[in-house]
């Protein structure tokens, strides 16, 4: 949550990055052989080709060729932000991907505005901005998983469940059968059932043979292209050199490290999870503003984030209609580009927006807090939520 409050278009970058990486690691994990033809495969229910994607073998590896989309910052929104002359995270771009099932992924991705590179593994996510030199490093963390249930995919009865879960949430379309990058591949879109918050679907396809996933797409409400969008345009399977999966920046690149965790309890010797009002509020030399609810939004939890550079995260609402709300004691520090963002006049001070495509963020400054105010939502709407915080 620093990354928010010390907001440049190159830090900017890494979040981006997240969804670049999440959007083939998490599905990459679990691919499979390969696949040949380029016609469009039968038609089938999604629950029977979710389970076929799942239960496939893994491949030896991927090589492809992939497109990322980024229609997320409206035109002039970046303008004036330090490092503004862009990279391939924020204006999109296309290039390369290789993936290893032991060895991990690397994207390699080129544009006008600059290159980038991201690679991951099961322990970290590494971008590199080559129009700033910049080396970012995201920790990941550790996943806990039942020695028994290791690499057991979940069965038919199990993915029936979980859509079951999901139709009480989401709107899931007809599996539309179809093809890409030469793969027979399924199409489905997911929308929310409820209209909170400014996404609009979430699109998928997947290699109808092996599960492979071939594109995920997340579209604003109302809009026909995608406000980011990864597809895969050309695909190959077989065994990739673990040079494809590494990448050395120049001596002098600029390193930032990315994450924080949560607060620590004294003398457990571990890292736990401080939270509740009154917790929090006494491990912070600042006070916390958390009202029982925020423009009708009930709160749902206050935790304490950030590791040594203590701060407080307040989440009012539920899924895609809820606000985050991010407290820091405020300094004269962390404020680089902030102030480039169109100003906003708020209840006793002035705010900075930056409105995207799925939602907004708001940064002020209001008795001695410094605050940052996200969600799914247009900006009016965070101006009223940040105004009813004075």
């Amino acid at each position: 949550m620093k990354l928010l409050r010390q907001l440049s278009t190159r830090r900017l970058i890494a979040l981006i990055a997240g969804f670049v990486a999440a959007a083939v690691a998490t599905g990459v994990g679990s691919i499979a052989a390969l696949g040949g033809s380029t016609q469009a495969p039968p038609p089938k229910p999604l629950d029977q080709a979710l389970e076929a994607a799942v239960t496939a073998p893994r491949p030896e590896g991927v090589t492809a060729r992939v497109r990322f989309t980024n229609n997320l910052f409206p035109s002039g929104a970046l303008e004036g932000l330090p490092g503004s002359g862009g990279s391939a995270l924020t204006s999109g771009g296309s290039g390369r991907l290789w993936w290893s099932p032991t060895g991990g992924g690397r994207i390699e991705l080129q544009s006008e505005a600059g290159d980038a590179q991201i690679l991951w593994d099961d322990k970290q996510v590494t971008v590199w901005d080559s129009s700033s030199n910049t080396v970012y490093d995201l920790p990941l963390p550790a996943r806990k998983q039942n020695s028994q249930e290791k690499s057991q995919p979940p069965t038919l009865a199990e993915i029936d469940a979980f859509l079951k879960q999901l139709a009480e949430q989401a709107s899931v379309s007809d599996m539309t059968p179809s093809e890409l990058a030469g793969e027979p591949a399924y199409r489905v879109s997911v929308s929310p059932a409820h209209s909170a918050g400014l996404v609009g679907s979430l699109r998928l396809a997947w290699d109808a043979l092996n599960g492979v996933p071939l594109e995920i797409a997340v579209h604003a409400q109302g809009q026909s292209s995608p406000a980011l969008a990864l597809t895969v345009t050309e695909i190959s399977f077989g065994p990739v050199s673990a040079s494809d999966l590494t990448v050395t920046p120049p001596a002098g690149a600029k390193r930032v490290e990315l994450g924080g965790g949560a607060g620590k309890k004294e003398g457990t010797g571990g890292e736990q999870k401080v939270a509740g009002l009154a917790e929090v509020q006494a491990a912070v030399p600042f006070k916390v503003v958390a009202p029982e609810a925020l423009v009708g939004l009930p709160r749902q939890g206050v935790q304490l984030i950030g590791g040594a550079d203590k701060g407080v995260l307040v989440l009012y609402g539920h899924g895609l209609g809820a606000i985050a709300l991010v407290e820091h004691a405020a300094t004269d520090q962390g404020q680089s580009g902030i102030s480039n963002l169109p100003a906003v006049a708020l209840q006793g001070t002035t705010g900075h927006e930056l409105a995207t495509q799925l939602g907004t963020v708001l940064f002020f400054d209001q008795g001695g807090v410094r605050f940052v105010l996200a969600g799914s939502m247009p900006p009016a709407a965070a101006e009223a939520a940040a105004r009813s915080l004075g």
